[in-house]
Parts: C-alpha cells; sequence; structure tokens
C-alpha cells in the first residue's frame, strides 16, 4: 500500500501546523483532527527527527513547521511518517522487498522498476505546498 493512516494523519497535521502562527501540541492536534494521541505523537515525533517539524517544550510548547512548505516533499513526509519508502507492489525493483528473491529474472521487473521509478519521481517533485 502507497499511503497508510499515518501518512494521511502526518499531511493533515502538517497543515493544522502551518497555518498556526504559535506551536501545537500533541493533544491540542489529536482533538482537532480526531486521532489517537499516542499514534499521532509518534507520527509528529518522527516528523521532527526529519527536520520537518520541531519540538519546543514547555508550557506553551509543541510543534512548529521548521521548513517552508515548498522545501518538503511528500516523499518526505510518507518517508517520516512510515518510516520507509514507499513502495506500490511489494514485488518492485528494490530487491529487498521481492517476496521470491526473483528479481533478476522476473519477466514484469522492468515494468515495476519503472512504474516505482515514475512514482518516485512524482513524490519526490510533489511539494507540501502543492497540495495545500
Amino acid at each position: 500500500m502507497l499511503l497508510t493512516r499515518a501518512s494521511e494523519y502526518a499531511l493533515l497535521s502538517l497543515d493544522v501546523i502551518r497555518k498556526s502562527d504559535s506551536p501545537i501540541g500533541t493533544e491540542q492536534l489529536a482533538t482537532e483532527l480526531s486521532i489517537p494521541k499516542s499514534f499521532l505523537a509518534k507520527i509528529l515525533q518522527s516528523l521532527a527527527k526529519q527536520g520537518i517539524l520541531e519540538s519546543r517544550k514547555g508550557a506553551h510548547g509543541g510543534f512548529i513547521l521548521i521548513k517552508d512548505t515548498t522545501d518538503i516533499s511528500v516523499n518526505d513526509i510518507i518517508f517520516a511518517a512510515e518510516g520507509k519508502s514507499p513502495v506500490v507492489f511489494d514485488c518492485t525493483s528494490y530487491a529487498n522487498t521481492c517476496p521470491n528473491g526473483t528479481i533478476g529474472t522476473c519477466s514484469i521487473s522492468p515494468f515495476l522498476h519503472n512504474f516505482q521509478s515514475k512514482i518516485d519521481g512524482f513524490l519526490n517533485g510533489l511539494m507540501l505546498s502543492d497540495i495545500l
């Protein structure tokens, strides 16, 4: 599956965070977006580890966007939320994801490689600013 709820929640959260003039806490975001707080907290921490968000501590703490939306690719967001690059099929051109380990002899491997490359290029070229 290309996108899971983690990616969806990451995108929704980034939309709310980018509109805010001050840091937004996990609890406020979870309530506003009706997302389980513990799941959202993991996603936000992953986005912070990837340098997309900054976590500020304290009474008025929370998360802020530290990159411009024109500098954040959808692929960056998905990678942060999912912990891996998005793949369209279980058997792609990436040898470590081929379930049968037959990447060199698979007759549809060239097609899958080409298709995955186009998806990768599209997601790397699609910026957060393009979708929000």
